[in-house]
């Protein structure tokens, strides 16, 4: 079974919407997602994942160290901070790295807001979708 890792800063929003989506795409690879400062789950990314039939209300934020001694696959950044200050994952094969916007910033109502969550969460699955495509078995 391959394994993934994905890491942000805060493994409150991006991560774990990454998360759900190659979980979702490649039901037999292990995934796992975890910070490098974790906050609580962002009330926003589970509503945007929500929208398109994708539950995530019950993942967990962990912190990237609590994954340094496992063989990952692959291991991805999705923002330049975590990129910047990412743990060493010696044992990883592929280390990847694609910037996402981060939503948490979004300002303005509730729908206003939650249509940057839902941009962001549709390029994410756009990448997620490619990369199990093309890189994980089936």
């Amino acid at each position: 079974m391959q394994k993934v890792l994905i890491l942000c800063t805060g493994n409150s929003c991006r991560s774990q919407m990454a998360e759900g989506f190659l979980k979702y795409f490649s039901p037999n690879t292990q995934v796992s997602s975890a910070g490098t400062k974790p906050e609580d789950l962002n009330a926003f990314a589970v509503e945007a994942m929500a929208n398109i039939g994708i539950d995530i209300a019950n993942f967990k934020s962990n912190h990237a160290d609590e994954y340094a001694d496992i063989d990952f696959d692959f291991v991805f950044t999705l923002c330049d901070n975590a990129n910047e200050i990412c743990p060493i994952y010696p044992n990883a094969k592929k280390l990847i790295h694609n910037s996402f916007s981060d939503p948490a910033n979004a300002i303005g109502t509730k729908d206003e807001q939650l249509l940057i969550y839902s941009q962001v969460r549709d390029q994410i699955k756009d990448y997620m979708q490619n990369f199990a495509e093309n890189n994980l078995k089936k």
